[in-house]
């Protein structure tokens, strides 16, 4: 009697006993990854549901406290308003049944379970409590119900806060049946040729004595320095030629280019001088100086020699001889890197290659060539206007 006593004169000293608290509002949006709880920002730990972030951040408030604390939860993912009280010891309980509020735009995801006190000894996962959904409304777009679970306690348990959501939906509508595919139509099979008689030749290809192509351009050039092909020895009026020809190729095979190249200079302007400018053993010089200025990394002086050779043995009408100097003109071009110079050479030497490509001869029987030199200059000139 004596504690009600002092108990009473307290609550009279003080004015009456303590009025409850008013209750915590959360707010759980529709969309976005976290809540708020009394205008405090609650955010889910990774692997951590926004639900279970809530209810552990109640529990701390009651925890503080010493007291239950009451929530009020607008949840607009479930569309409900639900009063929950949430108690030091972890349990909570509903205070008054859930309220409906506007439906969001998203599907209902959970409802709000409620816990009992935490047990210290026992941690099995405890049974999610789902509410009965509502019938489905005729000749309406069908909806997503959740399922209950097998052993669902009955309405008002008390359950430990879980933060789960539930089993997944579960969709009412049926898939449609996929029709199954048309029979396509079967050709009628293709009757096997007649044979062949044994004595009757048959052909393999169109012609059956193919010509290889030859080897033209700087190629040829080779051939005949490395010993690939049969050795050019010069004879007749040219025999004086053959020593310094020969000290030439064994420069080039050796790697002294520089030494190739002031023995080939020299001999052929000595040989111009004794044969003549046009003599064919002249020329040929002069093709092995073009290809020693190549390889000594000279692509312009190689291509105006090529060029010049070109040129004279078209006047002469040899047209296989013509090719293969412009041939080597060409992969003397492809080696020149400037765009502007590259254009220049380029015209000069396309000048001359779609003329000889105009008549008879090797230059008209091989057009992939030339429509190839022809978009390299559309590259350099973009090339060109880029630099600009």
């Amino acid at each position: 009697m004596s504690r009600l006593s002092r108990d009473k004169k307290r609550d009279q000293k003080n004015g009456g006993p303590a009025a409850p608290a008013a209750p915590i509002d959360v707010r759980v949006p529709a969309t976005g990854p976290g809540a708020s709880v009394g205008g405090v920002p609650v955010a889910a730990a990774p692997g951590e549901e926004l639900q279970q972030a809530v209810l552990r951040h109640l529990h701390d408030i009651a925890r503080a406290g010493g007291h239950p604390v009451h929530a009020t939860i607008h949840d607009e993912r479930i569309g409900y308003v639900v009063p929950l009280e949430v108690s030091p010891d972890g349990s909570s309980r509903f205070t008054a049944e859930p309220v409906g509020i506007a439906p969001p735009e998203v599907p209902r995801q959970a409802e709000w379970p409620v816990a009992a006190a935490e047990e210290p000894v026992r941690h099995d996962p405890p049974p999610h409590l789902l509410r009965q959904t509502p019938e489905p409304v005729q000749d309406a777009a069908p909806t997503y119900a959740l399922r209950p679970l097998p052993d669902a306690p009955p309405p008002g348990t008390v359950l430990p806060p879980t933060g789960e959501f539930g089993p997944p939906p579960v969709m009412d509508a049926r898939p449609l049946p996929v029709p199954e595919p048309l029979p396509l139509p079967v050709a009628p099979p293709t009757p096997p040729p007649a044979p062949v008689p044994f004595a009757e030749p048959v052909l393999l290809m169109d012609d059956p004595d193919p010509k290889p192509t030859p080897v033209r351009g700087f190629d040829a050039v080779a051939e005949a320095v490395l010993g690939d092909g049969p050795p050019a020895v010069p004879g007749g009026a040219a025999a004086f030629l053959a020593e310094p020809v020969a000290r030439i190729n064994e420069a080039v095979r050796e790697g002294r280019i520089d030494v190739a190249a002031e023995l080939a200079e020299r001999t052929a302007a000595q040989a111009a001088q004794a044969l003549g400018p046009e003599h064919p053993e002249v020329l040929r010089l002069y093709e092995l100086t073009a290809y020693v200025a190549y390889l000594g990394g000279e692509p312009v002086r190689a291509l105006r020699l090529s060029l010049d050779l070109a040129r004279v043995q078209h006047r002469a009408r040899d047209a296989e001889a013509a090719y293969g100097n412009v041939q080597s003109a060409a992969t003397a071009w492809r080696a020149v890197r400037d765009p502007l110079q590259g254009l220049d050479l380029g015209r000069e030497l396309l000048t001359l290659w779609t003329e000889l490509a105009a008549g008879e001869g090797p230059a008209a029987e091989d057009p992939d060539k030339l429509e190839k030199a022809r978009a390299r200059m559309l590259r350099l000139a973009e090339r060109a206007r880029a630099a600009e």
